[in-house]
């Protein structure tokens, strides 16, 4: 993702109460991450493949996976807000 893409899905997912930020994978990829209960995180598509899809961490170890969301390649800004939003980070 580019930062001028993930910004505006950032401040909307704070909008809506998540604490979501910027997520830089390296000088050029950026994804977003949601910090999530039980010190776990949630890294969205830093990965560069197409889709959405999130590694859920804690303490820089894979504990959870959110599958890529099927047709997701083709998602409106709106479409992925409320993806990542409505996502199931599973049990902290």
């Amino acid at each position: 993702m580019l930062r001028e893409d993930v910004e505006p899905v950032v401040e909307e997912l704070k909008v809506r109460g998540l604490f979501a930020h910027v997520h830089h994978a390296s000088t050029t990829r950026v994804g977003i991450r949601i910090a999530l209960s039980g010190g776990r995180e949630a890294i969205w598509d830093v990965d560069g493949a197409a889709g959405l899809e999130a590694m859920v961490m804690r303490d820089g170890v894979l504990v959870g996976f959110v599958p890529k969301i099927p047709g997701s390649e083709d998602f409106t800004r709106e479409q992925t807000i409320d993806a990542i939003a409505g996502a199931d980070y599973g049990e902290g």
